[in-house]
């Protein structure tokens, strides 16, 4: 795996985790009660988004971590989802 292969891992999976993180504990207007004119009552009110990004980060970097060791390693390979059998046979 070069660099940008493994930067480019890595930003998938911190996207990735980053938003499922966003909605979790989301206090929109409408569950306060206090709705701002002209915003929508699903509208954040309080959505910590620095500390889930914290989080994120954290959560992407272990993943990623076990995901580049199980690439690099090669206990999985390209040829193991192979189940079409599309590629030639090693010799």
């Amino acid at each position: 795996m070069s660099i940008t292969s493994a930067i480019v891992l890595y930003a998938v999976i911190w996207f990735m985790t980053f938003f499922i993180a966003i909605p979790i504990r989301l206090k929109t207007q409408g569950d306060v009660g206090e709705v701002m004119p002209g915003t929508h009552a699903g509208a954040p009110e309080h959505h910590h988004l620095k500390k889930k990004a914290w989080i994120t980060t954290v959560i992407a970097t272990v993943l990623w971590a076990v995901i580049a060791t199980i690439i690099l390693s090669g206990w999985i390979t390209v040829r193991d989802i192979d189940w079409m059998h599309r590629m030639p046979p090693l010799d």
